[in-house]
């Protein structure tokens, strides 16, 4: 089996170096499943970037090489890491949260992240003095304010949320945003040039144009099948004659039927139907006996947002 993702190298390299300077003070986002790159291929290229690496939660943040600073964007729950570095900056929205990090001893730097339209973590207006005098009480320093508006609306939307907080709030300390493009940033630094604004960015820096990247899957075995036969773990019905094809691809990859549970396979420009769900590292696709079929050892391309994959190998090209 292999999900492999290609990459041209060039573009790549360059993207990410334009990216970072067209944001000026930018600090990477390596997280979760690193873009589908993985977080220990992206931490070298982020350490190159700059100082701090932001990463998803608590438990990541070992691998901030110890030339950096790691910059924790989720909240820590009750159980914590012996492995978090004492210079992470954790990210506080309430005050149960400062209690979270005071349960396990933790003293040290904390941002304090508003809430936005997206409701997902956040003080709102009425919470933040008590949170404040929390991070107090518990020995904790707040070192910044923090703003992640949605990926839904428009540019504009988004700089106006961003815009009403600064607004309600004086203070010396830096504000982290997320979801703003280099001239949103831009136009934020204009208005504000009392203000430090550092931006924060993982999609738009590791993965930008597209073009840059595919994802492809293997065909490990064919099996000639007739109407009224049965295939895959639900026995499944056949109502056709044609081939069934077994790609190297499945959950165990984060590979899962798209949109409205469409396949996310492809060969010669077709979609291939998949015979059931995907399972951990078997994809069963059904090719009707008019189509091109594909020879076991070819490759098909995979639709999937690179988000939530994890490829078996990458080819720099």
């Amino acid at each position: 089996m292999t999900l492999r993702l290609s990459v041209d190298s060039k573009s790549w390299h360059f993207h990410i170096h334009d990216t970072a300077k067209s944001f000026e003070d930018l600090i990477p986002v390596v997280k979760g499943n690193g873009y589908g790159f993985g977080r220990s291929t992206l931490m070298s290229h982020a350490a190159s970037l700059a100082k701090e690496i932001a990463v998803g939660t608590v438990f990541e943040a070992h691998d901030v090489p110890a030339t950096c600073t790691a910059i924790v964007l989720t909240p820590a729950g009750v159980e914590m890491p012996e492995t978090l570095p004492e210079t992470a900056i954790l990210t506080v929205g309430s005050v149960q949260h400062v209690e979270n990090l005071r349960l396990n001893s933790w003293r040290g730097q904390v941002i304090i992240k508003l809430r936005s339209s997206m409701n997902r973590y956040g003080a709102d207006a009425t919470e933040l003095a008590e949170l404040k005098d929390a991070i107090t009480n518990s020995g904790l320093t707040q070192v910044g304010w923090a703003i992640h508006p949605p990926l839904d609306g428009n540019a504009n939307d988004h700089l106006a949320e961003i815009k009403t907080w600064m607004l309600q709030i004086s203070s010396d300390l830096p504000w982290f945003i997320s979801h703003i493009d280099a001239s949103g940033i831009k136009q934020l630094r204009q208005e504000f040039t009392k203000n430090k604004i550092r931006a924060r960015s993982g999609t738009a820096l590791w993965l930008g144009d597209k073009s840059m990247t595919h994802l492809t899957a293997d065909v490990l075995d064919l099996r000639t099948i007739k109407q009224g036969d049965t295939a895959g773990y639900r026995n499944v019905k056949i109502k056709q004659d044609g081939t069934i094809a077994m790609i190297g691809a499945g959950t165990s990859h984060g590979v899962n039927p798209v949109a409205s549970e469409l396949s996310p396979f492809h060969f010669n420009q077709m979609r291939l139907e998949l015979v059931e769900p995907s399972h951990m590292h078997t994809s069963m696709v059904f090719i009707h006996v008019d189509d091109k079929l594909p020879k076991v050892g070819d490759c098909v391309d995979v639709q999937q947002p690179l988000t939530r994959v994890y490829p078996d190998c990458i080819t720099w090209k």
